[in-house]
This record gives structure tokens, C-alpha cells and sequence, in this order.
């Protein structure tokens, strides 16, 4: 006879469990994701759910909920059952939504971290016929030029929006912001010299700058992008202290069992350390770093404070 393992994990709470006392997982696991499919969330999402599932004996199912720049699938996630069979795939929006939306949930609170997956460099690019040619170029021209100067983002609260607020914040310039619906259109609005300048993350607009259609002033990274080692970082570019990066990471909702928890912690950790996968990962411009439940803690801990506090300064309202 077979024994729920709802029984199971309740009797936990008064005895010792071991991990042989049940079989995680029986079924499938849901991976929600609030971003659409073929986006960087969802391409590690699913290059560690393929691999994952393998070493767990069940399928890894991706579920894209996008909207709302990720806040629906968040929300869904942080309402599912605790049981180990739904996971979150984070990016680093996620420790902005506390700063921006009334939510339903708290994501320091509501969610039970398993550890960091990789981390990218977003890049600051301009139109060709952009006079700047510099990141020290770009500040004289925006100081001589205040609010003639516009840069486009993805969406408010995004993380190349994040990453232009501190820039213009540490540097004390101002330009007039102009938010899109998704990468893709201010790609081809900057391409058509409608937008001056732009963060976007570096696999995006890195064909575009070796084609020429764009001009590349320096990523946002501490250290160059190995997709683009001859582009500097922002701090060699002129701006001393300045590092952001779009971050990726897999929760549970708060309340999973610890040793579920644990198991996956080790399991994905063993995923991303594959030299297949950080290959893979490499030609995306993500390079793996994982950690343990409690260092992610911390980091996200830490991510809500830095971005909520830019978010109070530059007055950011959600879209």
C-alpha cells in the first residue's frame, strides 16, 4: 500500500524523516516561469529542467506565465502547494516587485530559495549615428544636453531599466526614458535611430554591434562579457563602483520540506556544473555560480534593497 506523502511529511513534524522514507518525486514537476518561451529565463529553465529530470527520474515541465513583467507566473508560484512539485525560475526583476506593485505576495517571505544559477552582463549600446562614442562621451553630451537625450527599456522595472537608473543615478545625468513592451521593439526603434542608447542584455544586441547597426559603450558586468571581452565595463568606462547584473535563480514556495529542498539544491548544482551545460550557458553569455539555499537568501535579500532603494530616488512607477 502506497502512503500519501502528505501523511508522510506530516509525520515528519514529530519524528525523524529520512530520505528514504518516501520516493520525491513520484510525478512530474512543474517549473513556472513568468516570462515567454525563448527568453533567457526560460532557456536555463529549461537546459537544467531537461537534465534535472533525468537525474530525478520525473519530467521537468516548463510553464511560461507571462505578464505584468513576471509578477502573474510569481504569483502563481508563490500560490502553489508546497510539496515540491513546483519550482520558480527567478531573474533579477524579482527583487524589484516589492518596490513597484502591490502584490499578494512577498517574495522574501512567500518563496524558499535554492540556489543561484548563473549570472549575465547586460551592455549599453547606442544608434551609429549617435555622437557619443564613449561612455565619458555620453555624460559631457547628456550635461550639455539635459532631457534631449532618451534611452529605451523593455518595461519599467525590468533589468536594463534597473541597470540605466543607477547609472543615471551614480552619475548624477539625466535622459528621458522611454519604456516598451518587450526587448524586441526598442531593439528595432534603436536600430531605425528612434532611440539614442539602451541597456539590453548582451546575446540580444551583441550580432547587432559586429554587424554595425549599433555601437557598444560598455557592459555593465565587474568584469568584461567573454561573448565580448574587447567592450569595457562601465567602471574602466568612467563610472568607478558601477556593477549590475541580470541574475538567474531557482525557488520553491515557502513551506517545502527541507530535505526536498536540500536534494534539489544538490541535484541542480550538479546540473549546472556540467561542462555541456556551462557551454551551453557560455554561448548564451551566462556564466554559471551557483550557492547554497542560504547564500541565495542573503543575495536576494540584499538585490531588494539596493533596487528598491533606486526605485524610490528615480520615482519609478510600474507600467
Amino acid at each position: 500500500m502506497r502512503i500519501p506523502a502528505a501523511l508522510i511529511l506530516a509525520a515528519c513534524a514529530v519524528a525523524p524523516c529520512f530520505a528514504a522514507t518516501f520516493q520525491y518525486p513520484a510525478r512530474p514537476v512543474r517549473v513556472i516561469i513568468g516570462f515567454p518561451p525563448g527568453g533567457g529565463v526560460d532557456v536555463v529553465a529549461r537546459t537544467v529542467g531537461e537534465k534535472l529530470g533525468a537525474r530525478l527520474g520525473q519530467p521537468m515541465v516548463v510553464d511560461n506565465r507571462p505578464g505584468g513583467n513576471s509578477v502573474i507566473g510569481t504569483e502563481a508560484a508563490a500560490k502553489s502547494a508546497p510539496d515540491g512539485y513546483t519550482l520558480f525560475g527567478a531573474a533579477l526583476p524579482f527583487s524589484a516587485f516589492q518596490s513597484l506593485y502591490k502584490t499578494s505576495f512577498d517574495v522574501t517571505k512567500d518563496f524558499a530559495p535554492i540556489t543561484l544559477a548563473g549570472f549575465s552582463a547586460n551592455m549599453m549600446v547606442a544608434h551609429p549615428s549617435f555622437p557619443p562614442n564613449s561612455v565619458k562621451e555620453l555624460l559631457e553630451y547628456a550635461r550639455k544636453h539635459p532631457g534631449k537625450v532618451n534611452y529605451g527599456s523593455s518595461g519599467n522595472g525590468t533589468s536594463v531599466h534597473l541597470a540605466m537608473e543607477l547609472f543615471k543615478s551614480m552619475t548624477k545625468t539625466y535622459m528621458l526614458h522611454i519604456p516598451y513592451k518587450g526587448s524586441a521593439p526598442v531593439v528595432t526603434d534603436l536600430i531605425a535611430g528612434q532611440v539614442d542608447v539602451m541597456f539590453d542584455n548582451t546575446p540580444n544586441v551583441i550580432g547587432h554591434v559586429r554587424a554595425g547597426r549599433m555601437k557598444a559603450l560598455a557592459v555593465t558586468t565587474a568584469q568584461r562579457s567573454p561573448l565580448a571581452p574587447e567592450i569595457p565595463t562601465l567602471a574602466e568606462a568612467g563610472v568607478p563602483g558601477y556593477e549590475q547584473t541580470a541574475w538567474f535563480g531557482v525557488l520553491a514556495p515557502a513551506g517545502t520540506p527541507r530535505e526536498i529542498i536540500t536534494r534539489l539544491n544538490s541535484e541542480i548544482i550538479r546540473v549546472l556544473n556540467a561542462p555541456d551545460v556551462k557551454q551551453r550557458f557560455g554561448k548564451q553569455g551566462v556564466e554559471v555560480r551557483t550557492s547554497t539555499p542560504e547564500q541565495f537568501s542573503t543575495f536576494l535579500r540584499s538585490e531588494v534593497a539596493r533596487w528598491g532603494k533606486v526605485i524610490r530616488e528615480a520615482g519609478i512607477k510600474a507600467d
